[in-house]
């Protein structure tokens, strides 16, 4: 965390000063805001806490409810999530008080009497390694609470307004706040009242029954639900001896998912109540809760649940469905105009909760969505920027549905069913990136280059989340991981790995850092001259000798920018390998030297030569005010 370059600061350094539209923040929702959320699950939170980075745009989220969540029904967090909440500053915070997930026992009848289950196998959650962050499980309502104090902290100051209800909404091409919200206080001395709010864009993050979804003409199409299962959080008195152990049990009287909970007491159970009537499957929704703790207690036999308290519980149909669009723009009009309401989250994919997938997928809908939002009305980038939003997220829900779909079956099915008895946990260990959050490739596009050099960064493939390594700060020769310095504050990363050479030897690192510093074509000559040099572009770069070989001096400048108001060198971009995991070796990149540009929301948009400059400036051309749509206005 870096502090004091804008002055002595004597309190919390995660408070950040007030700023824009922070400064005077109105209580009370404005008639007129820059961007409406509707929603304050994990993917409207997300983004909300995102857009609070951006000063100079009026963000606010709504919430029908008329306080915060106080219990949610998602629990599991990702490693791919924890990264995520690394940039928003409280992984750490979050994992001290998290159940964290490090193995999975496997439960089956017991051979020599069938009545009875036995743990028949362990899987290593992350055997490979896949991050560094551990696989968590917390209630959804702390991750809100997280982002809450974030958004609060920040410049704008962002609060949820909680008590209204969206109604409805119309847009009125070429008005400069396009879209017409009609809201509903749900709470409060106007409850019941109507109030109409203008936006420039919506954001709906409004659930499975996601009216702003309604609203925009999308529709989910999918599978029915064949199969019900009843959920429930719950204290516990047992004589199972791994309850505080992640399980699939599968039994002669049906299956049980098993999830500790953070605490060290509580725990969560998925019970299989069976096959559904369609003609009449909602009847299953009656189950009481005695007769899940009941169904539990015959599936889990020889051993025995005396539960003392249900802090949640819940019967749910597992269905699967996709919207085809996730914002309003429809097929036929797609390049002729640009989205003005978009979905997120549960309203544009709906699945079973046994994977762990749908709040860990549904931020990241609000990480993709949000940077973009902020870059268009600051002026950064052009409009057409939004239409990746739905190219990009809709595969990867299409993607999640598929793997959902082969686990839930899996996990409903009864033990004979299976051709290898050991085919439910191979299935488990084989997948563990995709659920782990790492398989998500984003395709090429305005935002994601071809891949034609990525031999030189084999691990930094283009498309897909950078993954850290560690390196040591040769400032402060403290070590640390790479990617963990990248805050979620908006800005692209640019990251040198230079070649053999030291600094300031000529070499193709030095040459490059000119040509960033000083060449029209930069990308770092958009930033705006009255901001900090790195403002907008966060460049870093990442020697091949240890910090005791390295003279910071010698460095070039654009790598030690100096900020605030006081014009104060940043040490905190340079780096020395760590010679017990040395980052060329661990990632893959060529020792002649290698650029790997990393989006906002922080997959790897592009690869390149040192000496690739053009190849560089021709990529951001498009993004950058000045360089793109030539002759046509910026809208903003």
């Amino acid at each position: 965390m870096q502090f004091h370059h804008h002055g002595y600061v004597s309190g919390d350094p995660r408070v950040l000063p007030a700023a824009g539209v922070g400064l005077n923040r109105p209580q009370e929702l404005p008639e007129e805001v820059d961007v409406l959320i509707v929603g304050t699950g994990p993917a409207g939170m997300l983004a909300a806490a995102q857009l609070s980075r951006f000063p100079n745009i009026t963000t606010r989220i709504i919430e029908r409810r008329p306080g915060r969540l106080a219990i949610g029904q998602a629990d599991g967090i990702q490693a791919r999530s924890v990264e995520t909440f690394q940039a928003f500053g409280f992984a750490e915070r979050i994992i001290a008080e998290a159940y964290r997930i490090t193995e999975m026992a496997f439960w089956k009848p017991d051979p020599a009497n069938r009545a009875n289950i036995v743990r028949a196998a362990r899987a290593v959650d992350d055997e490979m390694g896949i991050s560094e962050f551990p696989h968590l499980i917390v209630n959804q309502a702390r991750v809100l609470d997280y982002f809450a104090e974030y958004m609060a902290n920040a410049p704008t100051r962002m609060t949820p307004d909680y008590g209204y209800d969206f109604q409805s909404l119309s847009i009125t091409d070429g008005d400069e706040y396009p879209v017409s919200v009609t809201l509903l206080h749900t709470d409060g001395p106007n409850e019941g009242q109507e109030r109409i709010v203008r936006a420039k864009y919506v954001i709906g993050a409004d659930g499975a029954r996601s009216k702003v979804r309604a609203a925009i003409g999308c529709t989910l199409a999918g599978d029915q639900a064949n199969h019900a299962w009843g959920v429930m959080d719950t204290l516990a008195v047992t004589d199972f001896p791994d309850i505080r152990t992640k399980c699939a049990i599968q039994g002669e009287k049906g299956s049980i998912l098993l999830i500790p909970r953070e605490g060290g007491y509580l725990f969560r159970m998925y019970v299989d109540l069976g096959e559904v009537d369609p003609a009449t499957h909602h009847a299953v929704r009656s189950t009481t809760i005695e007769q899940i703790i009941a169904k539990a207690n015959e599936i889990l036999h020889p051993y025995t649940l005396d539960v003392r308290n249900v802090a949640w519980h819940s019967v749910y149909e597992v269905g699967h469905r996709l919207t085809d669009r996730f914002d309003d723009v429809l097929p036929e009009d797609r390049g002729t105009r640009t989205p003005r309401v978009f979905i997120t989250g549960d309203a544009c994919h709906t699945h079973s909760a046994k994977a762990g997938q749908g709040m860990n997928v549904s931020m990241q809908d609000g990480f993709n969505l949000a940077w973009k939002l902020g870059h268009v009305l600051e002026g950064r980038s052009p409009e057409s920027l939004l239409s990746t939003y739905s190219e990009e997220r809709q595969v990867v829900a299409k993607n999640l549905i598929d793997f959902d779909k082969e686990w839930s079956t899996m996990m409903a099915k009864k033990p004979e069913e299976f051709e290898n008895p050991s085919d439910l946990e191979d299935f488990y260990v084989r997948t563990a990136e995709f659920p782990a959050g790492f398989m998500t490739e984003y395709a090429p596009s305005m935002l994601v280059a071809p891949a034609a050099h990525q031999a030189l960064a084999a691990g930094f493939p283009v498309g897909k989340r950078f993954k850290s390594a560690p390196v040591v700060r040769v400032g402060d020769t403290n070590p640390m991981h790479l990617g963990h310095h990248a805050t979620a504050d908006g800005r692209w990363r640019i990251y040198v790995f230079a070649d053999a050479a030291l600094p300031s030897t000529g070499s193709a690192t030095d040459k490059l850092a000119q040509w960033l510093a000083e060449a029209a074509e930069s990308p770092l000559a958009a930033t705006p001259s009255d901001a900090d040099p790195d403002a907008w572009f966060d460049v870093k770069v990442t020697y091949q000798q240890p910090h005791t070989e390295l003279d910071i001096n010698a460095v070039p400048a654009v790598f030690k920018p100096q900020v605030g108001p006081f014009r104060l060198t940043d040490y905190e971009k340079v780096y020395g390998t760590d010679p017990k995991a040395d980052i060329f070796e661990l990632r893959g990149l060529d020792r002649g030297g290698v650029v790997v540009v990393v989006r906002p929301d922080q997959y790897v948009a592009n690869v390149l030569p040192l000496t690739a400059t053009a190849e560089l400036g021709a990529f951001f051309a498009p993004l950058l005010p000045g360089r793109h749509n030539a002759g046509q206005p910026l809208t903003v």
